[in-house]
């Protein structure tokens, strides 16, 4: 087995259009619940030059202006007026309202006899991983490209650099040696530029390495080296970025949203979809089993992969490997994980308030995820990223 590599992993920005796209989407959520937190939601967007193209299949009692609040959310990622006017481009919607039943989840009667009754409405298998690479328990590739594209938002919005888009890029190589992190090979930005008149590509890199990376790599694990390869718009400025260069739709960037294909994912988008879909909050789930198995010490890595089957409350398989890392064996380690997490879809939203979480942060939740991470330590209050069973395991 190859023990020593060199893996790479991406991210992008929140103007990237299918990063917006996601934000769109779960904007959306995060409007169902906080009118009606027991909403069963699923939202869509795709987005291209001045068209905006919105779905949305609900059942709530909710009351929400979808093409309106879309607007205002592209509004805010700070598009030049050439590249996406939110106030004067086409929107298509498609909206299919439900009737609500009794599978709807409902936070205030979620007692065992209830989440029993509570089945999955779609057939989905997900993972959850964690490891020691970095102190959030993410591997470190991902971490550090996700954190380089928080960096480069935060810089246009306050350094005052007017030639920064909303739509950039990032890269980072890091070279393993013996299965763990070594040195950071490769650091790459691809930015978009908003203004014509730019200033030297000397400025350029010397304001990108003050603002963007330095701040990053300041109290990074790992830090780059002189022969750290440093690479930023190799083929010169993009003078054109967001949707007038390139459309978005959401879920295509599943990818950065978990573990930077370090680790495996099950391919479904994780925006724009409420609290009663599994092939969300189970990734959550996952991840919250993987990080606590971690945290306990009883491996460096693992994985923790639930399969669901409509008709059932909970998964149909649980599945985990360590990879060789545990201190005790799988077998053991798994039978404590069924032992301390509850995998049903109604305990899922239940132990980690998955209903609530909006209303809890003011309104907005599901809505910075995009662009903040789903995973990881992003600022946000994530439930899924709480080690507080890691004891438990440990016994």
């Amino acid at each position: 087995m190859i023990t020593d590599f060199v893996f790479t992993s991406q991210s992008v920005t929140e103007g990237h259009p299918d990063r917006l796209c996601d934000t769109v989407s779960d904007a959306i959520v995060d409007a169902f619940l906080r009118q009606d937190p027991t909403s069963a939601i699923t939202a869509e967007c795709a987005l291209s030059k001045n068209v905006l193209f919105l779905a949305a299949r609900f059942a709530s009692e909710a009351v929400v202006d979808v093409p309106e609040l879309a607007r205002t959310v592209i509004k805010g990622v700070g598009y030049r007026p050439d590249d996406f006017n939110a106030d004067d481009c086409t929107v298509v919607t498609s909206y299919i309202e439900q009737a609500k039943t009794s599978r709807e989840i409902d936070f205030s009667c979620l007692e065992d006899e209830h989440i029993n009754r509570i089945s999955v409405s779609h057939q989905t298998t997900v993972f959850g991983y964690a490891c020691r690479h970095s102190p959030d328990l993410m591997p470190l590739p991902i971490s550090l490209a996700n954190r380089l594209a928080r960096q480069l938002a935060e810089t246009k919005r306050r350094a005052g650099i007017a030639y920064l888009s909303p739509d950039c890029t990032t890269q980072v190589g890091v070279e393993f040696v013996h299965d763990a992190p070594s040195r950071i090979d490769s650091i790459t930005l691809i930015i978009g530029c908003d203004d014509p008149d730019l200033p030297a590509f000397t400025q350029i890199e010397e304001d990108l390495r003050h603002h963007v990376i330095n701040p990053v790599f300041e109290h990074a694990p790992i830090k780059p080296d002189n022969l750290t390869r440093m690479t930023i718009n190799p083929n010169g400025p993009y003078l054109r970025s967001g949707p007038s260069t390139h459309s978005g739709m959401t879920g295509r960037k599943t990818d950065s949203d978990t573990y930077g294909s370090f680790a495996r994912h099950c391919g479904s988008a994780l925006s724009g979809k409420g609290p009663s879909r599994i092939d969300r909050v189970g990734a959550y789930a996952a991840r919250y089993a993987a990080k606590n198995i971690v945290a306990a010490g009883l491996a460096e890595q693992c994985e923790v992969q639930l399969s669901y089957s409509i008709g059932f409350s909970g998964p149909v398989s649980v599945y985990l490997t360590t990879k060789g890392s545990g201190v005790i064996d799988d077998t053991e380690i798994r039978k404590r994980l069924l032992r301390h997490f509850d995998f049903r879809l109604g305990a899922i939203v239940r132990d980690l308030q998955l209903q609530k979480l909006t209303q809890q942060q003011g309104g907005v939740f599901y809505q910075k995820l995009p662009a903040d991470g789903h995973f990881g330590a992003n600022g946000l209050p994530l439930p899924w990223e709480n080690t507080d069973k890691a004891e438990l395991l440990a016994k």
